[in-house]
Formats: C-alpha cells, sequence, structure tokens
C-alpha cells in the first residue's frame, strides 16, 4: 500500500510534481507508480514511451533546484499491463519547489506519513539555510581552458551525441557562466589522480606497488581502475573428488559496482580523492565522505539514494556505467 516512500497515481495528473517535490525533499526519496489506483489495483497506462518523455520533461522544467541525476523514469510490467516506476532520490539542495510558487507554502512540499504535505515557512527557511552551498556545481573550476573530447568519445559510444551546449545541458557551468569543478573532473586534464596500492601481508608496512590512475576525465579514471584490478582479481581453484571449481577472489558485480559507487559519490569539495589497497587477505576502498550513525547508515545500506554529486551521477547514467537509483547498494551487499 502507499507509505512515506511510495505513492500510486491512476495517471499523469496535475498533482505529479507535487508528489516529487515532496519525495526530493525528504530524507529517504520515494517512488511514484503511474498506472496504479490508491487502493493498490493496476489499470495500467498507455502510450509508454510518450509518457515517459512527458514525466522527464516535467521534472526537468517544473521544479527548482535542477534535479537532474536524482530521478528515474523505468518502464515496468504488472501481469499484462504497463505502468511507470519514478525514483526520486533525496536531494542536497533543499528545499525543492514547484517553480511556478517558488520558494512558498504553495511550492515546497514533504512526505508526511502517505500524504504529501506543504511545507511550513519555518522549515522552508530552514532548510535554505542549510543548504549545500560547496557543492561541486557551485565550486568555479580552478581553470577554464577545458576540453572534453574524451567525454564526446564515450557519449557518441553510447549513441548519444553532445551539441554546442552542452555544457549547460549537463549543468557543468556556475551561475555566473564560467566551468564548475563538475566540469574540471570530466575534462580531459585535471590535477585529480587516484591510487591504486598493493601491499605485501595484512597491512601498510611493506608495499609492493603504487600507481596513480587520472590526470583526465574521471570516466577514463575509473575505467582505468576497473582495468587494473580486474588483473589482480585472480581466480581460485579448489578441487573436489567430482569436480573443479573456480571462483574469483571477488565478485566481479560487487566490485564493479563498489569502485563506481566510490567514484561518484566522493567528497571532491575538500580535493581528497578515492583510493584503493590491496593486501594479502582483502581490497579497501576508501571514499571521502561520511555516514552517521543510526538512521542514515541503515538508509545507506537499505539502498535509499542520496547522491553527493548529482551532475557526475547523471552523467555515469548516460554512459550506461551505472544502474538505477538506489542500486548499487544492495547489488553489493
Amino acid at each position: 500500500m502507499e507509505s512515506n516512500r511510495i505513492e500510486y497515481k491512476r495517471e499523469l495528473s496535475d498533482s505529479f510534481e507535487r508528489s516529487a517535490v515532496a519525495f526530493l525533499n525528504y530524507h529517504e526519496g520515494g517512488v511514484i507508480y503511474i498506472g496504479i489506483e490508491d487502493d493498490n489495483k493496476v489499470v495500467g497506462v498507455s502510450g509508454v514511451d510518450g509518457l515517459q518523455l512527458a514525466i522527464k520533461d516535467r521534472l526537468k522544467n517544473n521544479i527548482l533546484p535542477s534535479c537532474l541525476g536524482l530521478f528515474d523514469v523505468i518502464h515496468e510490467k504488472r501481469g499484462a499491463k504497463d505502468i511507470i516506476k519514478v525514483t526520486l532520490a533525496s536531494g542536497s539542495e533543499k528545499p525543492y519547489y514547484l517553480k511556478k510558487y517558488g520558494m512558498s507554502e504553495k511550492g515546497c512540499f514533504t512526505r508526511i506519513g502517505s500524504s504529501s504535505e506543504p511545507m511550513p515557512t519555518r522549515m522552508i527557511e530552514d532548510l535554505f539555510a542549510r543548504r549545500t552551498r560547496n557543492s561541486i556545481g557551485r565550486i568555479r573550476a580552478p581553470r577554464q581552458d577545458l576540453t572534453f573530447e574524451q567525454l564526446k568519445i564515450y557519449y557518441n559510444e553510447n549513441g548519444l551525441e553532445i551539441n554546442d551546449k552542452f555544457a549547460n545541458n549537463l549543468e557543468l557551468l556556475t551561475e555566473d557562466g564560467v566551468y564548475n569543478y563538475a566540469a574540471y573532473l570530466l575534462a580531459d586534464r585535471n590535477g585529480n589522480s587516484v591510487q591504486v596500492a598493493k601491499y605485501s601481508g595484512l597491512d601498510r608496512i611493506e608495499l609492493i606497488d603504487s600507481n596513480e590512475y587520472g590526470y583526465c576525465s574521471l570516466i577514463k579514471t575509473c575505467k582505468q581502475v576497473l582495468d587494473r584490478l580486474d588483473v589482480e582479481n585472480k581466480t581460485a581453484n579448489k578441487i573436489t573428488h567430482k569436480e573443479r571449481i573456480s571462483h574469483s577472489y571477488w565478485n566481479r558485480v560487487a566490485l564493479r559496482e563498489a569502485v563506481i559507487n566510490a567514484i561518484i559519490h566522493n567528497d571532491y569539495t575538500n580535493e581528497l580523492v578515492p583510493k584503493f589497497e590491496i593486501f594479502d587477505d582483502r581490497l579497501e576502498i576508501t571514499s571521502a565522505g561520511h555516514i552517521s550513525e543510526g538512521k542514515e547508515q541503515a538508509d545507506f545500506f537499505a539502498g535509499y539514494s542520496n547522491p553527493r554529486n548529482k551532475i557526475i551521477m547523471r552523467v555515469f547514467k548516460d554512459l550506461k556505467m551505472v544502474e538505477y537509483l538506489g542500486s548499487g547498494m544492495p547489488r553489493i551487499l
């Protein structure tokens, strides 16, 4: 049934954006199903492709701040009927609001129980005061002579084209119209690198090998780290009286998800970068950030998505390097 994280809608109605805003402002995010009535009866939808485009367009144009990179619009089947599942992550730039009503009680909503309720003025002011201002989307890039040939190649390889307005479309510009730190991370050349170190034994005393991957597009860096760890991910064999059983040291799907998550969700505002350390008995992956104990930590392991870097998340999703929002941690576990 409907809950604090689930809402059903028979069709794409005028109240859709209101529910979307409420989930963006809610600490766990949420899911909107279109084609299901309030009593959980599946009625289905028609014109799935057009409906998905309409939903994306309304989320993109009717909500502020931008929620690009914070939602997935997915076609699912319930029996023989088509439905649309809209997953919304908790945004880091709260309060989100309806563009036409502005940052007011008519424009801001939050989730209370199974309903989307207007946000009190005091709550709006408090969230705005605490809004994340020092994000990589607002920080000016340390250099402005950036090029993006690698990014264009990756998009072309996935059947996508980047036009002259790509920097604006991908939110790679600050409010002043200059390249932001996200653009710097995705550019052909930058000052960031990721370390992969290998030790002999179970501690950091005897370093065997250390390599830095980077100074290039973050996408290329991620692929280089994955390739290096794939080489280290050797196959172990066990001979039994019936058969020979082979398995990799590390589950390949979990490894890929962990590497990509560490790189996407790293806190780059303090210029720290992820690191990967190989020991005789384990692989340690460190990503700069913070998860509080208790509810926030439980939400993290449950897969409730709260992307730290929505711009980078969106690009990685465009390039099909990540699946749906919130799917990474459950897949690793």
